[in-house]
């Protein structure tokens, strides 16, 4: 099965009321345990790269890893999406490409720190739509800003969606998919204790979804740091500090309320790095890099 768009992934979704895991990757072990996950599970994915992951690994290695993946798994439906574009230049670049789906993130500036005003995230983003939908490529926008810094990218600043402008936003755009901002934070650190309603605001999917049925959601920082991973990763040498993710029930409650993407990038990166300090503290003689990439991808 060649790449298919994402929005193709997220209608089935719909009807099927299920979510998608969208997982972020930066080389081909990444790639092969998401592809292996999804063939196992029989799950449609969503392999997402971020400016920071395609400077890293390379357009043309990403791609050809991509088109590797499709060989190889063709029972698996699966799109490349560009994570958090930070103008329509970039997008339009991953969609020159070959990516199925971009990701239009006009919720901050173009460098990718500043939060950006209303009107500049509906020009960018109506910019994006109009080429990338001229082409088949899926479009997800966002209005509010997630906390946390990751690869360069977030305000660190917290700015809750606004479910009436979210309304005005996907009239005006045309967009195929909102992330929403809801209190979730890029990274590992995303909650200093067990999140509540007063610092995860799911009320906020509910009331949008109310007044956006027809939309696709989209749930990002969205990792649940399992306690197993921190410690995994602590006891074979790490220092992470303690911290919280978005529970699974809480992911659970979006996906009833119109949630149909659902972004993981923590997670992996915690049992990647638990599996690889654990080859190097229990079989210190070990150098040959097989030997915990093959650990760190299964």
């Amino acid at each position: 099965m060649a790449l298919v768009s994402m929005r193709q992934l997220l209608d089935e979704a719909a009807k099927g009321g299920y979510g998608v895991g969208a997982f972020n990757v930066n080389n081909m072990e990444q790639i092969q345990a998401i592809m292996e996950a999804a063939r196992e599970t029989r799950s449609p994915v969503i392999i997402q790269a971020s400016r920071g992951a395609r400077s890293y690994t390379n357009d043309r290695f990403l791609w050809h890893l991509m088109l590797a993946a499709v060989e190889l798994y063709p029972e698996v439906p699966v799109a490349l999406h560009l994570d958090h574009g930070n103008s329509p230049a970039t997008c339009i670049s991953a969609i020159d490409l070959g990516f199925t789906s971009v990701m239009m993130d006009g919720s901050l500036e173009e460098d990718g720190k500043t939060p950006a005003s209303f009107e500049y995230n509906l020009a960018v983003t109506k910019e994006v739509v109009a080429y990338a939908h001229a082409r088949g490529v899926t479009v997800e926008g966002e209005l509010g800003t997630l906390g946390g810094i990751e690869d360069g990218h977030g305000s660190g600043e917290v700015h809750l969606t606004d479910p009436g402008q979210a309304v005005e936003f996907v009239a005006e755009t045309g967009i195929d998919a909102l992330a929403v901002a809801i209190g979730t934070s890029h990274g590992a650190y995303k909650f200093a204790s067990e999140p509540t309603g007063d610092v995860l605001k799911m009320d906020l999917i509910e009331e949008i979804h109310r007044r956006l049925p027809e939309t696709h959601l989209v749930m990002h920082g969205s990792s649940s740091v399992p306690r197993e991973l921190v410690d995994e990763v602590n006891r074979y040498g790490g220092a992470l500090k303690p911290a919280w993710g978005v529970p699974v029930k809480e992911i659970q409650l979006g996906i009833r309320h119109g949630v149909r993407k659902i972004n993981v990038d923590t997670d992996s990166r915690l049992a990647i790095t638990g599996a690889i300090r654990k080859v190097f503290i229990e079989s210190p003689e070990k150098f040959d890099p097989r030997d915990y990439l093959k650990p760190a991808r299964a």
